[in-house]
């Protein structure tokens, strides 16, 4: 069982490595096919067109991939939460790449984030033995689980078909809160394939069952859907915001899936279960000061601007800073976007 959780513990710890670090390309190759034709935010996709989003993919894609090997190995509720060390790696390469500022308070969250994923790892359940994907099928069909499905997916549809066009371009929650719900089901489906891949291997041919082509199915149609919407946030919101929000939801999300699918707290002792709680909080309150102690509009290239104006004017040796809020409405409304300083 330790064995099992080291793997999955360090393709997880290599899998955020990654992910971070796509976050800060794919969000550099938006921008570049943002100033060139439609944002993705918009509806566009001409980031389709741009090498470097490409190479943010094949990152992204390879991080996925160790991720998808780690939860072959190891329990849902010890892999998700260590994607906070993406945020990490994320918020390191935003301050040198992309000029998001982190200040110094952001690395007491950078450590919590690290302490916090190592009392998960220290009291993470072991991975319940499944010997073929008929189990997994019958885990996924109870009705507790069946519930948590529907329900996932009635309020992605809600959001996806009326919030977005209300509220997508100035609300975050709309598109991460349909990449979050979405994305407890892939993960769902893709430990399903993974644990049905590697039977496989062991000699117990899970191929024949047509339970494994529909875990398939619905694993190829969450990860379109979730990145679609990934895209889309981060094309229109700084990623100092949607990083920790993502992580938060994503990952509370998927442990709920977990724990009702795979019964990960079955048979654990109720101090191993508060560790692994109090370690995720830790986690959580890491992202959180990361997140308040970045300034969210340091370098988004589309955040609107809005027509202001300000001088500095020099009477009788005293400054006086006029601001555009003491103007006239009338008059702001003929100044062109662009910010002027006058001095006299």
């Amino acid at each position: 069982m330790y064995r099992a959780n080291l793997v999955g513990f360090v393709l997880a710890v290599a899998s955020s490595a990654f992910i971070g670090s796509s976050f800060i390309i794919k969000k550099k190759g938006l921008q570049r096919a943002g100033a060139s034709g439609s944002r993705a935010g918009s509806g566009g996709y001409g980031y389709l067109r741009e090498p470097l989003w490409w190479i943010g993919m094949i990152t992204m894609i390879v991080g996925e991939f160790a991720n998808f090997v780690a939860y072959i190995y190891a329990p849902a509720v010890l892999v998700t939460p260590l994607g906070a060390l993406s945020i990490i790696v994320s918020a390191v390469l935003a301050h040198f790449l992309l000029g998001e500022k982190l200040q110094k308070l952001g690395v007491i969250g950078c450590i919590l984030c690290v302490v916090g994923s190592t009392i998960i790892v220290l009291h993470a359940p072991g991975e319940h033995g499944i010997s073929s994907v008929d189990e997994i099928w019958d885990l996924a069909t109870r009705p507790a689980f069946l519930f948590y499905t529907v329900a996932s997916i009635s309020i992605a549809l809600v959001l996806a078909l009326y919030c977005e066009p209300r509220y997508g371009q100035t609300n975050v929650m709309v598109y991460i809160g349909i990449c979050s719900l979405i994305g407890s089901l892939t993960v769902m489906s893709i430990k399903a394939v993974g644990i049905a891949i590697k039977l496989t291997l062991e000699g117990s041919n899970q191929a024949a069952h047509l339970q494994t082509w529909i875990f398939v199915i619905v694993s190829i149609l969450c990860i379109v859907s979730q990145l679609n919407y990934l895209n889309k946030a981060l094309d229109t919101f700084n990623t100092a915001v949607v990083s920790p929000i993502y992580y938060a939801m994503f990952t509370s999300l998927t442990i709920v899936a977990s724990a009702i699918m795979f019964k990960d707290w079955s048979g654990q002792s109720a101090s191993n279960i508060v560790s692994v709680l109090c370690g995720f909080l830790t986690v959580l309150s890491g992202t959180l000061v990361l997140h308040c102690t970045r300034d969210p509009d340091s370098s988004d290239l589309y955040t609107p601007v809005s027509p202001q104006i300000s001088w500095l004017v020099h009477a009788n040796g005293e400054i006086w800073k006029q601001k555009d809020d003491d103007l006239h409405p009338e008059f702001v409304a003929i100044i062109r976007q662009d910010h002027f300083k006058f001095a006299g």
